[in-house]
C-alpha cells in the first residue's frame, strides 16, 4: 500500500525587505502551503534598494494584504479562519499583536538580524557595525508579547570585516537567514525543531536609529568614527559634521587602516589624490566619499575650497 503523504505544514507570512523575499521563496520551496502575506506598501522614497515582498508573493498566486498598523488587530478574524500551523515574521516593521499571535496553531516565529540575546530590538545590524562587532547573524526565533525575547529555534552566523558597511553585513545576514529557514524549516514541520529559551540578561536591548544619530564627534578616536560612518553608510541617511558658515560635510565612505595622523587636530585634508580625516586619537582613515552641501567633494575640490590647507573639524 501506497504511503499517504503527510499534508504540508501551513503559513500565514508578515514580510518585508529582502529578508521578507528571500526567507517566503524558502518556505515555497520546502513545501510549505502560505495561505497569505502581510506585508507593507513599497515606499519609493526608499530608492528600491530592496525587492518587494508584494512582487515576490502575487507571482506566486499568494493573496497580499498592506494593512496600517492599527488594523492589524481586524486581521485576527480572519486568521482564526485559516488556522495556519505556523506564523512567520521576516522583517516585517510593525510589532504583531498578541491576538494575531495566537491564531497560529504550532507557534509564530520571527527572524532577526543578530545571536540573540544580542542586539535585539530596532537595527540589530547597524548597531552590531556601530560597536566594532567582529560576527553577527540571523536568529530563527518564536514570537511572544515582548520584543525579540522568545525561546530561539536556531542561529546563523557572518563575520563583520573591519571596512564592512552595514549594507554590506545586511546582504551577508540575509543569506544566513535563508540558509537557517532551509535547514530549519523542515524541521519546524515535523516537529523536530530544537527550541531553547533565551538568557535575556546575557544580551542587549537597541532602539531606533534617527537620520540625527549619524551626526561625527570629531572627539571620539579613528576607529570608532569609522564605525560611525560604516554603519551609517548609503543607503542608510549617512554620517555628517557641521562646518562654519552654515556648510554641511557627509562622510558617506571610509577606509581605517590604523595609520598615524599627520596632523596634531581633528582635520580633513587632501593627499597624494585621496581625502583623509584626523582624528583626536592621533589616527586618520581615508574618506571614500563624502559631499558638501550635497556637492560631491574630490581631493582636488576639497584643495580648491580650503586653500591647499586642512579643513578643521569640530570646532
Amino acid at each position: 500500500m501506497n504511503k499517504v503523504a503527510a499534508p504540508a505544514a501551513s503559513a500565514v507570512v508578515f514580510a518585508y525587505h529582502n529578508v521578507g523575499v528571500r526567507s517566503l521563496e524558502v518556505l515555497l520551496a520546502r513545501g510549505f502551503d502560505v495561505r497569505l502575506v502581510v506585508t507593507h506598501e513599497d515606499d519609493p522614497g526608499e530608492g528600491g534598494w530592496f525587492a518587494s515582498v508584494a512582487e515576490c508573493a502575487r507571482r506566486y498566486g499568494i493573496e497580499t494584504v498592506t494593512p496600517a498598523q492599527d488594523e492589524l488587530p481586524d486581521l485576527a478574524a480572519r486568521l482564526d479562519t485559516l488556522r495556519p500551523d505556523f506564523l512567520f515574521s521576516f522583517y516585517y516593521r510593525y510589532m504583531i499583536p498578541s491576538v494575531i499571535l495566537e491564531t497560529a496553531v504550532r507557534g509564530a516565529l520571527n527572524m532577526h538580524g543578530s545571536l540573540l540575546p544580542h542586539y535585539r530590538g530596532r537595527a540589530p545590524v547597524n548597531w552590531a557595525v556601530l560597536a566594532g562587532e567582529t560576527e553577527t547573524g540571523a536568529s530563527l526565533h518564536y514570537m511572544t508579547s515582548k520584543p525579540d525575547a522568545g525561546d530561539l529555534v536556531g542561529q546563523e552566523s557572518v563575520p563583520i570585516l573591519p571596512n564592512d558597511t552595514a549594507a554590506e553585513v545586511m546582504a551577508k545576514v540575509t543569506v544566513a537567514g535563508e540558509r537557517l529557514l532551509w535547514r530549519l524549516g523542515p524541521r519546524l514541520a515535523d516537529d523536530t525543531a530544537p527550541r531553547t529559551p533565551l538568557d535575556l540578561k546575557a544580551g542587549n536591548y537597541c532602539g531606533r536609529r534617527r537620520p540625527e544619530d549619524g551626526r561625527i564627534n570629531w572627539q571620539r578616536g579613528a576607529r570608532e568614527i569609522h564605525n560611525l560612518v560604516r554603519a551609517v553608510a548609503p543607503p542608510y541617511p549617512g554620517a555628517f559634521t557641521d562646518l562654519a558658515e552654515g556648510r554641511r560635510l557627509a562622510v558617506l565612505g571610509s577606509h581605517y587602516r590604523g595609520e598615524a595622523a599627520r596632523l596634531s587636530q581633528p582635520a580633513l585634508y587632501a593627499e597624494n589624490g585621496r581625502i583623509y580625516a584626523d582624528c583626536a586619537d592621533s589616527e586618520r582613515f581615508e574618506v571614500l566619499k563624502c559631499a558638501l552641501n550635497d556637492q560631491p567633494l574630490t581631493a582636488a575640490s576639497l584643495s580648491a575650497i580650503a586653500g591647499g590647507e586642512a579643513l578643521l573639524l569640530g570646532e
